[in-house]
């Protein structure tokens, strides 16, 4: 194909995943921003296979690349309608890890079929091959640990365990040397170096990844995210490939600053994300008995329906519980109730609510929540002293006091939604049982605090029945 084509619809496709990523910034225009950067990425993959031939030329070319694009699109369409929301942070570490893993395989099989690369392709290669090995062993572990499979939900730690991953990083980076100077010891060569390379960096990544909490995983996944565009962008120059180069590059610039958000948002450091070094506080963790035992008031329907009755605002906090229970139409129903009645209803988002960063705005946006009563952290903070009652849905840490009062929690510091300052605040839970972070919150103790405990769904239908009956 002629190379003014082909680099033609490069830059077709690197405009389209600029527009793409430019209306993702707003939920009005995400949907289009999706589709802007599908067709770019469908663009570049079929450039790329008639440029380098790999499915051959002429109308059978043609042919196979068009059924490859109806099983791909049958593939994605079903994992996109059997997914279910919850599940989506693990799938975003399964494709990481798809991403990661591809980079490191496609580098090494460049390295093992060139007899005299050049010192650019050594390099890329060597970066391909950490930085992707790190990210499919780290982003498996992120999935185990979501999915409750093998390894356990808190941090694992060891004595030394820091040490022994700066030898592990010094240990690849020397393998990488030796690969990049085409040097070798006894039997093994740089194709040997670069095997050990991928080996060593596999290591790293499960020993970067197990101290990391539930609490702290979307910070994790955020990151891995990152690693995985920059990975891709080191296979592109490996392979002169300037489609991946600019993908991998946005993939991982993105990446880098959604981490850099999400750090803010949990009052984490940046750097100890980077090393694995953001495991829980060693500090006391507070008794559960000693702060819910005989202080815990439970509440009914009825009772929140009076509560509103009397009412001129309400702001409802949505968590994971509201995602697992699929209770974002109900919960808009009820806000459309209260509304009709002459209150104020705003919802309160916190960045970090959920599993994944706007988890929640997507879920609202599917019940055709209007986004302009989407409020974020500190926008919402403020107006919560006059805020009549504030309905909670499945979140915890969030809205756990201790982040602002408990210097030794494990959430010490987390910007949190200042719910507590509500002159009523209601809790639908399923019980008093922990949420990421594994610690109680004296939220549900305190004394303008109402716990109505039950399924999220089913619990908001009863208030919609009862705030209808109240009338």
């Amino acid at each position: 194909m002629v190379d003014s084509v082909i680099n033609l619809t490069y830059l077709a496709a690197s405009v389209l995943f600029i527009l793409g990523i430019r209306g993702l910034t707003h939920p009005r225009t995400a949907v289009r921003g999706n589709l802007l950067g599908a067709t770019g990425m469908l663009l570049a993959v079929v450039a790329t296979l008639l440029d380098q031939e790999i499915l051959g030329t002429g109308s059978e070319a043609y042919g196979l690349i068009l059924g490859g694009v109806v099983l791909g699109a049958a593939i994605g369409a079903t994992l996109a309608l059997r997914i279910e929301m919850t599940a989506m942070p693990e799938m975003v570490a399964l494709l990481n890890a798809f991403g990661g893993g591809a980079s490191a395989l496609v580098a090494g099989a460049v390295l093992v079929g060139t007899t005299d690369p050049l010192a650019q392709t050594t390099v890329a290669t060597v970066a391909s091959g950490l930085i992707g090995s790190v990210t499919f062993w780290g982003s498996l572990v992120a999935f185990d640990k979501l999915r409750g499979l093998l390894l356990p939900d808190r941090p694992v730690l060891f004595p030394g365990q820091q040490a022994l991953n700066a030898l592990l990083g010094l240990a690849a980076l020397g393998c990488g040397v030796m690969v990049v100077a085409g040097a070798g010891l006894g039997d093994l060569g740089p194709i040997g170096y670069y095997a050990a390379l991928v080996a060593i960096a596999s290591v790293l990544g499960i020993l970067l990844t197990i101290p990391i909490g539930g609490a702290d995983m979307p910070v994790a996944i955020a990151l891995l995210n990152s690693y995985s565009g920059l990975a891709a962008a080191s296979t592109g120059f490996v392979l002169s490939n300037n489609i991946l180069i600019i993908t991998g590059s946005l993939v991982g610039a993105s990446g880098l600053i959604l981490t850099r958000i999400m750090c803010k948002a949990m009052n984490r450091s940046l750097i100890n994300v980077l090393v694995g070094a953001i495991a829980e506080s060693s500090g006391s963790k507070s008794d559960a008995d000693a702060i819910y035992a005989g202080r815990v008031k439970s509440t009914s329907a009825e009772e929140v329906a009076m509560l509103f009755d009397g009412a001129r605002r309400a702001v409802i906090v949505p968590g994971y519980g509201l995602a697992v229970s699929q209770a974002q139409h109900q919960v808009r129903d009820l806000a459309n109730l209260l509304e009709s009645r002459g209150v104020e209803v705003e919802y309160a988002i916190h960045p970090v609510a959920g599993r994944m960063p706007g988890h929640m705005n997507v879920l609202l946006a599917e019940a055709d929540v209007d986004y302009d009563k989407l409020k974020e952290m500190d926008a919402v903070n403020p107006s919560f002293e006059q805020t009549d009652v504030s309905l909670v849905i499945g979140a915890n840490d969030i809205v756990n006091p201790d982040a602002r009062t408990d210097p030794g929690s494990p959430i010490a510091g987390m910007p949190i939604l200042n719910v507590d300052q509500s002159r009523t605040v209601v809790v639908i839970k399923r019980s008093l049982s922990p949420g990421f972070a594994g610690i109680p919150n004296p939220l549900f103790a305190a004394d303008n605090t109402l716990m109505f405990f039950g399924d999220g769904k089913q619990a908001v239908l009863d208030l919609i029945a009862a705030v209808k009956e109240a009338d």
